[in-house]
């Protein structure tokens, strides 16, 4: 693995006299050799070579997340990724974790509405069977009965944890399903409550057949290992499983059933009331955002680090640092996907601080913020900050597989970096002034609020 570092710290922070070196194919600081191998049955590969140290990152993606449930079968991409550690024809429950625990790695993974990811960090010697596993468990998934039974109560415990009993899980999981209302994306991830209930281990395996196939699937390898080795072991343990050879016909069935991903709710500053536990009010404030793509949605991930990301952000100034503060905490954010995207504020209020007094002020704070207060220094100070954080990504093996991985899924090539570093430097202040005004007003947003109106603040 090549990564080339040209005097970092001197181009990220660079002074005025050196403008020209600043403003240099910052595609310079970044630079993998990747051999990649696609396999008759569709699988695509990649693989770094990185000999720093004795191990090895291992990514495997598929292109299946909750916008592809079906009405019944909502929450089955986590589900499935639950029961993916439950054991396969050749490799017993838990026998593969020991073997990751023992030898000091770890393994994981997480589902998105977009996506399934599952990854493996570990001493490279064992690069062979981690191959091993993630064939069996992609050709020979076991769904046993009792384990697909008792899974559900794990899965159940884990939506109460993450949704009914946090107010802020509570409050995301709201806005969501409001901003979102009526498209997949407006289901959350982990599922309805009575479809883990009743969904059946067939439907789950049918799923799993669907999806799960060598040509809806990549796999990114990081580390100490051969690349022409690996390659050749991957084909040899992969190439035989079949392809889903109706799987484009699938997905635009299933999506032509769920109704689209445009937005259907009902918007124009309506305040959503929650009740929780919190006494002090938590609040989010999400406006119609945009999909992975469009020039638009770098734009609106600088706006919004520049409103409310770090101590000297615009929000963070007016809210929590001022002479009378009314918040304890305050952020902003820009979450695109695949198919659409939402960007919010979202914050704490401070005992004592009235909550209609923050709603109203932050459409005015925001408009007048945006049209009077950004400047070309902040601006300067955020594109900086994201190729610092580009490139601290990329100091282990797990991060350059994710780093080239994201951008895979996300766009279709690892490649696309290179553009999306080039868009962030290229954009302008009047841009950003011009999407806060397009995209972040009263009529495309919604106000959520939740706390226990029973306790004094």
């Amino acid at each position: 693995m090549k990564l080339i570092w040209i005097a970092a710290i001197l181009t990220l922070f660079g002074c005025a006299t050196k403008d020209v070196e600043n403003k240099k194919d910052k595609n310079e600081l970044i630079h993998f050799d990747v051999k990649e191998r696609e396999l008759d049955n569709g699988l695509k590969v990649m693989v770094v070579e990185n000999h720093k140290l004795p191990l090895v990152s291992y990514y495997t993606y598929f292109d299946v997340g909750g916008k592809f449930e079906t009405p019944g079968i909502t929450g089955s991409s986590h589900f499935l990724e639950h029961m993916m550690f439950k054991g396969a024809k050749k490799y017993p429950e838990g026998e593969f974790d020991k073997m990751v625990e023992g030898s000091g790695g770890k393994n994981n993974a997480y589902t998105t509405s977009d996506m399934t990811v599952y990854y493996e960090s570990l001493p490279s010697e064992h690069i062979k069977k981690i191959i091993d596993v993630e064939a069996d468990r992609m050709q020979n998934l076991a769904l046993n009965p009792k384990s697909f039974a008792s899974e559900k109560n794990v899965v159940l415990e884990e939506r109460k944890m993450r949704y009914e009993n946090s107010d802020r899980g509570k409050i995301y999981f709201s806005m969501m399903q409001n901003m979102f209302e009526n498209t997949p994306y407006g289901i959350p991830v982990i599922g309805k409550i009575e479809d883990i209930k009743n969904v059946t281990r067939d439907q789950v395996f049918e799923y799993f057949k669907t999806f799960y196939a060598p040509n809806n699937a990549f796999i990114v390898i990081v580390g100490d290992v051969d690349a022409d080795e690996v390659l050749d072991e991957v084909e040899s343990r992969f190439g035989d499983i079949p392809k889903n050879k109706n799987l484009k016909e699938q997905k635009k069935e299933i999506f032509e059933k769920n109704g689209g991903f445009d937005f259907k709710g009902k918007y124009n500053g309506r305040h959503v009331k929650l009740h929780g536990d919190t006494k002090d009010p938590i609040f989010m404030l999400g406006f119609k955002g945009v999909k992975v793509g469009p020039r638009d949605a770098y734009v609106l991930d600088i706006l919004s680090s520049m409103l409310g990301q770090g101590d000297s952000s615009f929000l963070s100034e007016q809210y929590v640092l001022a002479r009378k503060p009314l918040l304890s905490n305050v952020y902003a954010a820009n979450y695109t996907l695949l198919e659409s995207g939402v960007f919010f504020v979202g914050g704490q209020l401070l005992k004592g601080s009235s909550l209609e007094r923050v709603k109203n002020s932050l459409y005015s704070k925001i408009k007048n913020g945006c049209k009077n207060s950004l400047t070309q220094r902040q601006l300067q100070k955020v594109k900086n900050q994201y190729l610092v954080s580009y490139l601290s990504n990329l100091d282990t093996n797990q991060g350059i597989a994710k780093f080239i991985g994201d951008r895979q899924a996300f766009y279709g090539d690892y490649n696309f970096y290179k553009k999306e570093m080039d868009t962030y430097e290229s954009i302008e202040l009047e841009e950003v002034k011009t999407a806060c005004e397009k995209y972040l007003n009263r009529k495309d947003s919604i106000f959520f609020s939740i706390w226990n109106k029973h306790k004094k603040q």
